[in-house]
Parts: C-alpha cells; structure tokens; sequence
C-alpha cells in the first residue's frame, strides 16, 4: 500500500484539466469489487463474479462513433457512416465540459497498456466515473508491474464519462452519448453510456489506425491460439460468431480472444491482458473454459440473477449481449507472454443467417481476400443498439466499426502475409443450418468443434478434389466428409430437404454480396473479383 500512496503522489492530472485529489489510483480488483458493492452499483454472483447492469446501453452504439478530423487524419481515414468526422473545435468544447462534470465527481484511475509484444507496446491512463469500469480496464489491459510503473508515461488516455450526457444540438453529437477519438491529443472521449465494450473497442479503432501506419503491422478483430507443435490459429469474426468460443479450447494455448497485431517477425501478438465474453446461453458442458473462469475478479453484465445470486445464463430479459469480463490468467491454458509464431490456418466465421453456406469450406486466396473484404455475418440481437433480431449484414475485414483506413489497404496487408506464411484459409459458418433464422437451427457447437479440430489436427489439411466438393453457387470447397460429424452436415442443401428453397435463397445471398462489393470494386484486382460467387440468380 505504500508503493501505492508514493505513485499516486507522483501522479497528477491537472495536464487533463482534472484539478482535485480525489482519485483513487490503481486499486486492485479485489478493492474496486468492493467499492462497487458499498456504492450499491453491483451484487455478487454466487460464483464469487460482481454482476453490474451498465444502463441504458448494453452494446455498442456505432452512429455516435467519431473520430476528430484533422491534420493526422483528413487524408488516411476512410470517412463515411462509419468513421464519422468531428470537428477539432466542438471535441475542445465537449472534452472541457466532460472534464468540469469530472471535477466534481471521485475517480478511478488507471496505468495499463495494449499489445502483449513490446515493440508495439501502448501505455494508457484510463480515468473513470464508475469504480467498475476501471475495474474492467485492470481485467481487459495488460498490467505493468512495480518497475514498470515507476516511470509509467501515458502515450494514451481514456476519459471515461457515463454519467455526462451531452447536448446534441450544442456538442455536434447525435444524441447525448458518444465516443470520439482525438489522434493529435491521443484521447478516447467516452460519454453518456456504461456498456464498457466502449473502453477497449476505442483504443482498439486507435491501434488499428497507427500500427498499419506508423508500424507496417496488420491489427486485426481476431482471437488466437497455439498448439503443442507452435502452429498459430486465428479466428477472425464479429461478435456472436464464436470467436472466444472456438479459441478457447483446453488442447491449445489460448493468446487472446478479440484484437491481435501479426508483426513483420511473423508473430501474433494479443493487444489485450483479458477476454469479453458474451454469456448467452453459457453452459458448464459446452464452455468449460470460460463457464470456469466466471469466478472473483470478473464482472458479469446485464445477467440476472435469483435471490441467491445463481445466474440465468438462458434470460435475455435485459439483453440478448449478456457479457462477462476477466483477466486472461482465469484461464488455465494460456500462452505466457501472449505471442504466438507460424500462423499455420485462418478460419474466417460467419453466422449465416440465411443458412446457405457450408458449416466449413476451403478458400483459395482469392476467395480469402474477396471475403476477408466482404466480411459477411449477421448482426446478432443486442450487440448494437437498435438490433432486435439477426439480420444479414456485410462488415469489411471483419471488424468494420473498428477500422479507421480504408478496408482494401487491411485486405492488402492480410493477402501478402498469408502468401508468405503460405496459411490455409476457411469459411466457418456457426450461423443456421437446415433453413434460414427462423426455421432452420443454430449449428451445434460439438460439430463445429469437431471440423475445426480436423483442420489443426490435419485431417482437411491436404486440397485433393476427390476429398471436397465444389459449391455449384459460391465456389468453395466443401470436404465430403469430416470425423466426428454428420455426412448430411456437411452439405447445407442436404439439410434443407427443399433445394428450390434452397438455390432461390443461395442466389439471393450471393446478389447480396454483389451488391455489397459494389463499393470496393474500384480497389480490388481482378483476381480478388474472381473470388467473389460466380453464378447470378435469373
């Protein structure tokens, strides 16, 4: 405790305008538990997990995402209804009201840093309203020890506001939420909502801004892990597709569940020192890893909970993106430091909501590229704002809330680095099977287990024709046959029993993804055009 009371006292934050002394520096998991509890902002799961509800947001809101316009930026970032500019004066003005509404609160306040591999290493301060949100920054950054907090100086800084509500008409916001990014003065401005999701996905769309800029290093929205023989996996996916799921596996090392850097080294390093996991549905059986690591020092959100603090994993009363937070060491089977080498396969997931796509399938390169760009999924209910229900949806590079550059120069990056690391590359479709959402069901997990441990294991590893079949609408190779799942699953118009039905809704997809690349077609060759589905519905 008095290492803690001396850095405090070499810490200030009048250089943020914050001028008072009532701020609580790095205070331990444990103690931010407690405070959370005393203040009334949580309960205790029986699993020993605080449990908080983070307001009126409980997922991402990307409309009232921004980033500051200005010299660093005007001509890199790829400006549109995604990366939404915001002008250097209104930031000034907001960011000095956010700032006198802090001065009067008591804060919590954090060094950490992002990107496990140090020649990429980011410090950040995160200063904070709630007691559980710095709590969820210790879980989510990766923490510095005593030395490296002797001379700790902030490259980055998190202001994190949820209780300032801004005044739209005034502050040149959407409505009175919001989360800008200021690249000159390397500030995440967060206000008016709790979901935390906002914390680490700001200096995510930072880091995915300055490393392929300033480093020649391709951020990436993946999880990854490590086998016994040092093969890297990475699984790129949006939220609800099974990134953390499918990484997660007690046969392998885990490095990290959500955002990677792959270095000019051939290394994949994690950016984070935790895992954000969505709960829905969470059963011992099927998640051991993560069901396990729900333990003190995580923070259950908008779960509910009985009398005993015995959590509804199946209730979506409050949000279909039920989440959990944890620091990375709940997981036993983690690689230390978390750096993994020799990315051997890529597996691109996808929750196909029309349930036309195979359960997996073999990309050539171009395919990879043309669907790397495309990145089709479906939004899943709850992770943003507004979304009731799945919907179909194309999300560039498979991260595009978070990508600051322009898609084709991520697309780019990726094509040359799985080239010289000479990866496979596989569509994984842990979406619907025998119908679209609605009629048919949601592939079960155990299957898509099953073909993802046949390829690191090997066994789909070889491209012979006699083993795969060529999808007569989209073009990829689907194997004939997988250990430890159904024939019939393996082909997405068997389960269908309908293959009217079935080709009138493939076609219908592969237009969609036409008219999705639309956009991009001035970027692409032609080889990656090629990759894209061949046949037109008539």
């Amino acid at each position: 405790m008095n290492n803690l009371k001396q850095r405090k006292q070499r810490i200030s934050l009048k250089s943020f305008g914050i001028k008072h002394h009532d701020f609580h520096y790095q205070l331990t998991a444990d103690e931010l538990h407690e405070i959370t509890l005393e203040k009334g902002m949580g309960q205790e799961a029986s699993s020993g997990a605080l449990a908080i509800k983070t307001g009126e947001f409980t997922g991402r809101s990307p409309k009232d995402r921004f980033i500051v316009k200005d010299n660093i930026t005007e001509g890199q970032v790829w400006w549109g209804d995604i990366n939404i500019p915001f002008s250097p004066e209104k930031f000034d003005a907001l960011y000095e009201k956010v700032i006198e509404y802090l001065n009067q609160k008591e804060l919590f306040v954090r060094d950490c840093y992002a990107c496990a591999d140090h020649n990429y290493r980011m410090d950040i301060r995160v200063i904070n309203e709630y007691p559980w949100s710095n709590m969820f920054a210790y879980n989510m950054f990766i923490r510095p020890n005593e030395e490296e907090l002797k001379n700790f100086d902030p490259e980055w800084t998190v202001i994190n506001a949820p209780g300032f509500m801004a005044d739209a008409e005034v502050d040149g916001t959407r409505q009175h939420n919001f989360a800008i990014l200021n690249f000159t003065k390397k500030i995440a401005l967060i206000g008016g909502t709790g979901y935390t999701g906002e914390i680490k996905k700001g200096i995510f769309s930072a880091l995915n801004f300055i490393l392929p800029v300033e480093k020649n290093t391709l951020p990436m929205h993946c999880s990854a892990n490590v086998g016994k023989k040092g093969d890297t996996a990475i699984f790129f996916g949006l939220s609800g597709t099974g990134k953390t799921t499918l990484s997660t596996d007690a046969s392998r090392k885990l490095i990290g569940d959500d955002e990677h850097g792959w270095n000019n080294e051939n290394a994949v390093f994690n950016f984070e020192g935790g895992c954000y996991a969505k709960v829905i549905n969470l059963s011992q059986e099927n998640e051991p890893e993560i069901y396990g690591a729900i333990k003190k020092g995580a923070i259950l959100e908008n779960v509910m909970m009985d009398a005993e603090g015995v959590v509804d994993f199946v209730d979506t009363s409050i949000t279909q993106n039920t989440r959990v937070s944890y620091p990375i060491y709940h997981i036993d089977n983690v690689q230390r430091p978390s750096i993994g080498k020799n990315p051997k396969n890529i597996f691109f997931l996808t929750a196909d909501a029309f349930g036309v796509l195979p359960p997996i399938s073999k990309l050539t390169p171009s395919q990879a590229a043309y669907h790397f760009i495309s990145g089709y999924t479906a939004k899943v209910a709850g992770t943003e704002a507004g979304v009731k229900e799945p919907i179909p949806s194309f999300s560039a590079c498979f991260g595009a809330p978070f990508m600051p550059l322009h898609p084709a120069k991520y697309a780019e990056m990726l094509s040359r680095k799985m080239q010289e690391a000479k990866v496979n590359v596989w569509l994984v479709n842990t979406g619907w099977t025998g119908g679209p959402y609605g009629v048919g069901t949601r592939m079960k997990l155990k299957y898509t287990r099953a073909m993802v441990n046949a390829v690191l294991n090997g066994d789909l590893g070889l491209y012979n024709y006699d083993d795969y079949h060529i999808h007569s609408v989209f073009g990829v190779a689907q194997p004939r046959e997988c250990p430890g799942v159904p024939t019939s699953v393996l082909s997405p118009r068997a389960t269908w029993n309908d293959d009217e039905a079935y080709y009138t809704t493939a076609f219908k997809l592969t237009n969609a993804f036409r008219e999705n690349f639309k956009k991009f077609e001035a970027y692409a060759s032609e080889e990656i055009r090629r990759g894209g589905p061949q046949r037109y519905a008539f």
